[in-house]
């Protein structure tokens, strides 16, 4: 009975697939249209990008007067963190980089000292040149009411929107600088799987103002006392483990269960975990997801213990199906790159994950098929080219044809590469390398306002300030 309910199971957000388009139904409301306030036609798309997210993709049309909008929503979990893209416009290539942006995105041009509130423009995938001729339709939109009623604002606004449309013809280069507070932004690379000397992404911890304008509140704002303690025999997602139960010996031989949704088909399954210890390094969490609807398998890693003191630099010479078999645990802040390929891929691409160095590469190779998936079918001829050249260099990777130098770089120091001399000998296939982590490193992993000496203290006198 259980197996035939889950095969009843209807996904909620499908792959976006040109093949499947027809039966990916999209749900048509009729609307009042903002132009004309006749009766138009909202239709709704939910689906997945790959290599994004689930979103709702929402487009409006008006038969009485032509009017027409599109805008895009995320559908999925908010992202844990906000995101910061920066981007220089050098070439007139560089203005059709493709852009997904939310809501709550800020855009701002560097070089005008312009910017572009966030909430102020609904969520849209566009181009840099799109995000440009929109200002430009927001700004001439008023223009003939405002030459008459205020003249001196209406030609500042005219040169101003001059000065927008020549940044399309590239005199000079400009910057274009994206944030989203909710982490649901993108600019495509067009150098990818190169990393684009042009872009530089960073995320940051949300403030408290910035979590309440996503919605998302602590239990203690929610309510003015702490919530009730529920019986043990309540039944409840988490229950609490009653002391001396699980002693830390049994919980290394133990494999837990947890219900959870499956992230591919939204439908009810099972997530084991155990904690297991990696030999020559640390404690750490091994969680496996397999879904019986639709049949996904997903494995993650999390790190048994807290931020190493120092990050890790690891090297490893790939000569061939030798190295294959070197278990590697990478964490999720962990950035990969491969030399020869000249290949990056960043921190929290791949997630953070226990395989070997085949099983890596394989995952690389994955992991970048879904992402220039995204815009496939309007690459041009020379992208296309550079593509199926590089995964033909790393297909020929895989098969042991090719020597490869895969780089780790962890600055929590949580990810580690097997050596495969059990006798304690150097491995001269492998290099590891000890760094202190920078400012900026430290600012994105949140130690720089991380307090470990007299924190009590500090949290005394906060609360004598509330109560004063």
């Amino acid at each position: 009975m259980a197996a035939a309910e889950s095969a009843d199971v209807v996904e909620i957000f499908p792959k976006l697939n040109v093949d499947d388009e027809p039966e990916l139904g999209t749900t048509e409301i009729e609307s009042m249209c903002v132009n004309c306030f006749e009766n138009g036609t909202t239709r709704l798309l939910l689906t997945q990008i790959p290599f994004y997210k689930e979103v709702i993709i929402m487009s409006f049309c008006c038969d009485n007067c032509g009017y027409q909008n599109n805008e895009i929503q995320p559908g999925g979990e908010m992202a844990p963190k906000g995101i910061r893209i920066q981007v220089k416009i050098d070439t007139p290539k560089d203005l059709n980089r493709r852009v997904v942006k939310s809501d709550y995105s800020s855009v701002r041009i560097e070089e005008l000292d312009f910017e572009i509130p966030a909430k102020s423009q609904k969520g849209e995938v566009t181009t840099i040149e799109g995000i440009i001729d929109r200002v430009v339709r927001g700004l001439d939109q008023d223009q003939p009411v405002r030459r008459i009623q205020h003249p001196e604002a209406a030609e500042q606004i005219d040169k101003f929107t001059d000065t927008l449309k020549e940044l399309k013809e590239m005199k000079k280069p400009f910057t274009i600088t994206i944030k989203d507070i909710s982490g649901n932004s993108f600019v495509e690379n067009p150098r990818a799987p190169q990393s684009d000397p042009n872009t530089t992404v960073s995320h940051f911890v949300r403030d408290k103002e910035q979590n309440h304008m996503l919605g998302i509140f602590t239990q203690e704002e929610m309510n003015d006392k702490k919530p009730e303690k529920k019986p043990e025999n309540e039944d409840g997602l988490l229950k609490m483990i009653p002391e001396g139960s699980w002693p830390l010996e049994e919980l290394h031989g133990e494999v837990l269960q947890f219900q959870t949704k499956c992230p591919e088909c939204k439908a009810d399954c099972e997530t084991n975990m155990k904690v297991t210890t990696i030999p020559h390094f640390k404690e750490v969490v091994i969680m496996a997801t397999v879904c019986d609807n639709c049949g996904l398998r997903t494995n993650e890693v999390k790190p048994g213990g807290g931020i190493e003191e120092k990050g890790v630099k690891i090297e490893v010479s790939v000569r061939g199906r030798v190295d294959f078999s070197r278990d590697v645990l990478k964490s999720e802040s962990c950035h990969l790159h491969i030399r020869e390929l000249d290949c990056d891929v960043g921190g929290g691409a791949l997630g953070g994950r226990f395989t070997t160095i085949e099983g890596l590469l394989t995952a690389i190779r994955e992991q970048l098929v879904e992402s220039i998936g995204m815009f496939m079918d309007s690459n041009d001829a020379e992208t296309k080219e550079r593509m199926d050249k590089f995964f033909g260099q790393l297909d020929d990777a895989i098969a042991g044809n090719k020597k490869l130098t895969v780089v780790l770089d962890d600055p929590t120091g949580n990810s580690y590469v097997q050596s495969l001399n059990d006798d304690g000998s150097p491995d001269e296939a492998l290099r590891i390398f000890r760094y202190h982590r920078s400012h900026d490193q430290n600012e994105e992993l949140g130690l720089n306002d991380m307090k470990t000496e007299n924190y009590e203290e500090d949290a005394e006198n906060v609360k004598e300030e509330k109560t004063g």
